[in-house]
């Protein structure tokens, strides 16, 4: 079998199983509303938890910062392109999430990738959820240490898999909130853990900085958690902060190695410096307007009540990430494009992005959301469910 005849046999498969991946154009989007193929409808997919992708002030910002220094930023940091607005951001983000230093990277998976290949040797073990992100799981693999999986969210299961023998050190790490299900990982009970092994455990809590905690520190803070308990915090830009990017923050010594030996820092492009003075107005509105994280929060729960009323099969989610489960691909696609037919966006999760046999719909809510969109949702939901029911025994 040539190249072609491989390529055409798993695209074949791939569209059998309903499981091809097809992109969208978005024409527009402004807060709640996106438009694709010329039609308006409610975004209930993105992850702009505060609504602040379309806030005017981050586009004044990113505005005066074109004027200022352009479109890129010419080079990787140790050349020519660190700016001091790359450096402000970073002290800015340290200083506000109470940790010594933090360092920029163009995404989180960027960012996920340096922790395991700036920091493990052979002989190391990463120890991580099985429901981690992608980049996470690719990190522990791409990097020259073991690679040890425990059951989502089990504690014994994590606390045999590190106690098993090994060479060198151990580095825990797990999403803060799960991407898929919505859920937090159990992060006291890591930390406790970490402390019985001389384990560095790192947090990816991507989906909780800026909406989790009581000032938005994310599930660090709600968990009373700081940095001696989990040394490394990763986070990213694109989601509450409404701008792109990420950082790993953490004790100085640990960023300081990283600085040195992390090759997707060392060897990429800096992000732009328009971009990082966008982001710092993003920083500056979640901690002085908390009224974003109550609205969300007020949204999520009035979603969870009327979803339950309405018999939906909700995952046991607090955070803004609220997946129903349908079971099939074939079922889940049907159901979304009944909503986008419907005018609502919603996001379709098939294998192998969650496991097989949980295809689902993934909701995500916005502070920008308001009640009356939250009910329009629900009984649309409702009504196409009972539409598209499941497959006899599944």
């Amino acid at each position: 079998m040539g190249w072609n005849e491989r390529l055409a046999a798993l695209a074949g498969a791939r569209r059998a199983a309903g499981l091809w991946r097809a992109r969208r154009v978005i024409e527009e989007r402004n807060g709640r509303w996106l438009t694709a193929g010329g039609r308006r409808r409610l975004d209930f997919a993105s992850n702009d938890y505060l609504g602040l992708a379309a806030d005017p002030r981050l586009s004044a910002a990113l505005a005066a910062a074109l004027g200022a220094n352009g479109t890129g930023s010419g080079a990787a940091r140790l050349v020519t392109g660190n700016f001091a607005v790359h450096e402000t951001l970073e002290h800015e983000i340290a200083a506000w999430l109470g940790r010594d230093r933090a360092l920029l990277f163009s995404s989180g998976y960027q960012a996920n990738l340096a922790l395991a290949q700036g920091l493990l040797q052979r002989g190391d073990v990463v120890l991580g959820d099985k429901l981690n992100h992608a980049s996470l799981i690719d990190a522990a693999r791409l990097g020259a240490a073991d690679f040890r999986r425990y059951p989502h969210g089990d504690l014994d299961a994590a606390r045999r898999l590190a106690s098993a023998p090994r060479r060198g050190l151990l580095l825990i790490v797990s999403d803060g909130v799960f991407s898929m299900d919505g859920d937090t990982a159990p992060v006291r009970g890591l930390a406790a853990l970490a402390g019985e092994h001389g384990a560095l455990l790192a947090i990816d809590d991507a989906h909780g900085i800026g909406v989790l905690g009581e000032t938005g520190r994310g599930v660090l803070e709600a968990a009373g958690a700081g940095q001696d308990e989990v040394p490394l915090l990763i986070g990213t830009f694109g989601k509450a902060f409404g701008t792109a990017g990420a950082f790993v923050a953490g004790p100085r010594p640990l960023i300081d190695h990283l600085e040195q030996t992390a090759r997707t820092w060392i060897y990429t492009t800096a992000p732009p410096p328009a971009l990082a003075a966008a982001t710092l107005a993003a920083l500056d509105i979640i901690r002085t307007e908390p009224e974003r994280r109550v609205a969300l929060h007020r949204n999520i729960a009035y979603f969870r009540d009327r979803a339950r009323a309405a018999g939906l099969p909700l995952g046991a989610s607090s955070s803004a990430i609220q997946p129903l489960v349908l079971g099939s691909a074939a079922r889940t696609m049907a159901v979304a494009g009944a909503l986008e037919r419907a005018g609502f966006w919603v996001g379709a999760m098939r294998p192998p992005t969650v496991p097989e046999g949980t295809a689902r719909l993934r909701i995500t809510l916005s502070a920008g959301h308001e009640t009356e969109m939250i009910e329009r949702l629900v009984e649309t939901l409702a009504a196409t469910l009972d539409d598209h029911p499941a497959a006899p025994g599944g």
